[in-house]
C-alpha cells in the first residue's frame, strides 16, 4: 500500500492494516516516535480513501463514518500500555484518479 510506505518514509512503524475491533475498520494504525528517541510516543489512526479528486475522496468521509473509526480507535488504544492515555491522532490519505496521495494529519477528532 502506497500510503503506508509513504508514512514509513516519515519515520512511523504499521502495527496494522484494516485492524477491525467491535467499533468499525480502521484502514492503517501506525506508531509515530519522537525525533531522536526510541520508544512509541503516539498512535496515527488512518482512513484512507480514493476518488476522482481529493475533494471528493474527503467528502466520502462522512459523520457515521468517523464515529466508528473514533470508537474503533479507544477499543486499540484502550489494549496499549498507556491505554486512552496515550497520545493519538486521526489522519485522511486521500487519493486522486492520478494515484497521487494527500495526507491530512488530525483530519477528525
Amino acid at each position: 500500500m502506497q500510503v503506508a510506505a509513504l508514512y514509513e518514509a516519515r519515520g512511523c512503524r504499521v502495527l496494522a492494516r484494516r485492524w477491525r475491533g467491535r467499533g468499525g475498520e480502521i484502514d492503517l494504525i501506525l506508531s509515530e516516535r519522537e525525533k531522536g528517541e526510541d520508544a512509541d510516543c503516539g498512535l496515527i489512526f488512518v482512513e484512507v480513501k480514493k476518488a476522482p479528486s481529493f475533494a471528493r475522496a474527503a467528502e466520502r468521509i462522512g459523520p457515521a463514518q468517523i464515529a466508528r473509526i473514533l470508537a474503533a480507535a479507544q477499543e486499540y488504544a484502550g489494549r496499549q500500555p498507556r491505554g486512552l492515555g496515550t497520545p493519538m491522532r486521526f489522519d485522511a490519505a486521500l487519493v486522486d484518479a492520478a494515484g497521487r496521495i494527500e495526507i491530512r494529519a488530525g483530519a477528525f477528532p
